[in-house]
């Protein structure tokens, strides 16, 4: 198992713009679009996969909904056939490449777990293109304008597992989900060294807790955290904008790498994993806890 990791993550604009009025278009001609703002990111993303591999990257992790516009911005179900099995025709396309380069991939989709059900999942590559699996979005946040998440998505119902790789043991936590510090305590609990958080965020309260509330979860679990957002502001809508600011933190706390607030960009760091055992035998926040007496944190207060 390799010391150093080198690790990557991906903040790009969407590329194409959906139509902002489909009461003209046909179910075809909705699907024909959806499907070409699809392969514009995809496009995009496979691009990035080869920048990293010149790079050396070993475990590349891409922005919540990477292959389109963060699309719950609106509320509207033709979204419901951006939507696709998992695995399925993404992973299998990024798994070819995961193999090529001998990289991990973590590939945050829209799930069709089901008709009519779907979930905001992220799928895990190996380096030798195996599919081990997903994580779905445990924490769905309220419906105000802007923010449909509650109408496309059902809260995830996987727990939160960790991944055994070829870079080590990550796991994920999709967006809104960081601002419950009980899951990332699990996955650290249950192995996790590196947490990947796919975003999509905007300035607002958030840009106040996007490097607060991550470097804490590092601190306190003793683990890398690789923060991802999104960047630019995506018609037609014209939400935003996403304020990028990617970045990777030690198990101490410290921002490593940071991404520009508006650029494309891919965004690495060397991520010593030795680090994670200085840590935690330094601060025994693990050896200190007390769960016997947090029974009050599985029932519903007040």
């Amino acid at each position: 198992m390799p010391t150093i990791v080198k690790g990557g993550l991906v903040q790009a604009a969407n590329v194409i713009a959906p139509s902002a009025d489909t009461s003209r278009m046909g179910p075809a001609d909705i699907r024909k679009e959806l499907a070409s703002v699809k392969e514009a990111m995809m496009q995009k993303h496979l691009a990035f996969v080869e920048q990293a591999a010149k790079e050396g990257v070993q475990v590349l992790c891409f922005q919540e909904l990477f292959n389109g516009p963060y699309f719950c911005a609106e509320h509207h179900s033709r979204w419901y056939d951006f939507a696709e099995p998992v695995p399925g025709p993404t992973v299998e396309r990024f798994a070819e490449v995961a193999k090529r380069h001998g990289m991990v991939i973590i590939l945050p989709v829209y799930e069709l777990a089901m008709t009519g059900v779907y979930y905001n999942t992220a799928a895990v590559v190996d380096a030798d293109g195996k599919y081990l699996g997903m994580y779905r979005k445990n924490h769905i946040p309220y419906v105000h304008p802007g923010f449909y998440e509650k109408f496309y998505f059902k809260h995830g119902n996987l727990g939160y597992p960790v991944f055994d790789t070829a870079v080590g043991r990550i796991a994920v936590y999709i967006c809104y989900d960081r601002h419950f510090p009980e899951g990332a305590r699990i996955l650290a609990l249950r192995g996790a060294w590196i947490i990947f958080n796919p975003s999509a965020t905007i300035a607002g309260v958030s840009r106040y807790l996007w490097e607060l509330e991550q470097p804490a979860h590092a601190v306190a679990n003793g683990v890398y955290v690789g923060a991802i957002n999104r960047v630019g502001t995506e018609p037609p809508w014209n939400w935003g904008p996403f304020y990028g600011s990617s970045y990777f933190c030690n198990p101490r706390g410290k921002i490593i790498a940071r991404g520009s607030e508006d650029r494309d960009e891919l965004v690495t760091a060397d991520l010593n994993l030795d680090m994670i055992k200085e840590v935690r035998d330094a601060w025994q926040f693990f050896r200190d806890r007390r769960p016997d007496t947090y029974d009050d944190l599985t029932r519903q207060l007040p």
